[in-house]
């Protein structure tokens, strides 16, 4: 359980990456920024704000000196240190602009916090924070003298809107710490931030077993039973609200419990078993047999879940229910296919 709400933003260095890859510079600062109490709260808010729905940890890997971790180490020493801390800032920024070479990667602001109070499972603990911007943005700064308004257009960053980021805590430190990030690119753009520049890897929790197992059986019924089974539509929706019930039903998964309740026949469980073990192998991990279900991992992964029934570009059905409700059929008189649905009620 991670706690940010008494966060305090005690230290910052700024610093400007460019891309390698494209000849750009690095520009790194000389100190610390020198903030008043209300900059660091607007400040601290704005970079914080992005991590309050964050359940998905991860942890640094590579920790070995056979497999150096720079941000780990840099870290490390920062929260070890604090009156080390401008400088392995600067070591973070000079480290991005080494690993900058890909020619998506825009340059930006390299912003390096020290945050203090922050809650990691009941415990108050620092933390070190990285964050990019790659965007400005035009703002009008007006200037009220007596009865005159002046106003004049400039350009700067809209700390709201960084577009990478990572938070590095000091618990769980031998496994890599527990980091949370940020990245409101995808594709490769995301890769390069969580990969190539950070080197962190989802940790194997609750959250993440729970999101895996639920995407696996997503993209089993999706995917894999239309290429080996005959089956309607209405009956991949029908497995699919069985799938998230189970998840929202039950405090603790059991592989066995869950491929009986939700597939039932012989047939479709050895299919969705070899499936598994497919998806294992080809993402590197093994799913384990029974984990407790984390509640946030099922509300993001049930908005994914697309009980939709598309009728050509006329119609939409929402299936959240009874499958024995909707019957299908075929009308020779017109030449066309149809669905009848059974209701009590109209609200």
């Amino acid at each position: 359980m991670i706690d940010l709400s008494g966060a305090v933003l005690t230290m910052l260095s700024v610093h400007y990456v460019g891309n390698k890859g494209l000849g750009q510079e690095i520009v790194v600062s000389k100190k610390p920024q020198d903030l008043r109490d209300r900059d660091r709260a607007i400040i601290k808010d704005a970079f914080l704000s992005k991590f309050q729905e964050k359940p998905e940890l991860y942890s640094f890997h590579h920790l070995t000196s056979l497999d150096y971790n720079e941000v780990y180490n840099y870290c490390l020493g920062a929260l070890a240190e604090i009156t080390d801390f401008h400088k392995k800032s600067a070591d973070i920024a000079k480290h991005l602009h080494e690993a900058t070479v890909h020619p998506k990667v825009k340059p930006g602001e390299l912003y390096v916090c020290y945050f203090e109070g922050c809650g990691v499972n009941g415990a108050m603990v620092e933390a070190i924070g990285i964050f990019k911007t790659e965007t400005r943005t035009n703002f009008f700064d007006l200037n009220i003298e007596g009865s005159e308004i002046q106003g004049e257009l400039k350009e700067g960053i809209d700390l709201g809107k960084f577009d990478k980021a990572c938070l590095v805590f000091p618990t769980n430190a031998e496994q890599g710490f527990d980091v949370l990030i940020h990245d409101s690119n995808r594709g490769e753009e995301a890769v390069f931030w969580r990969e190539t520049f950070l080197s962190v890897m989802p940790q194997a929790n609750e959250y993440f077993q729970t999101n895996q197992f639920m995407n696996l059986t997503k993209q089993f019924i999706a995917k894999q039973i239309p290429q080996e089974f005959e089956m309607e539509r209405t009956d991949q929706i029908d497995l699919l609200n069985k799938s998230v019930e189970y998840f929202r039903a039950n405090e603790s998964f059991n592989k066995e419990d869950f491929e009986k309740t939700v597939f039932q026949e012989s047939g479709l469980i050895r299919s969705f078993q070899q499936f598994g073990e497919s998806f294992s192998e080809a993402n590197d991990f093994e799913l384990p047999e029974r984990f407790d279900i984390s509640t946030q991992a099922v509300k993001k992964q049930a908005r994914v879940f697309k009980s939709v029934l598309k009728l050509d570009k006329n119609f939409h059905i929402y299936i959240h229910g009874d499958r024995d409700m909707i019957e299908k059929g075929y009308d020779a008189a017109v030449g066309k296919h149809y669905y009848k649905i059974y209701f009590e009620e109209e609200t």
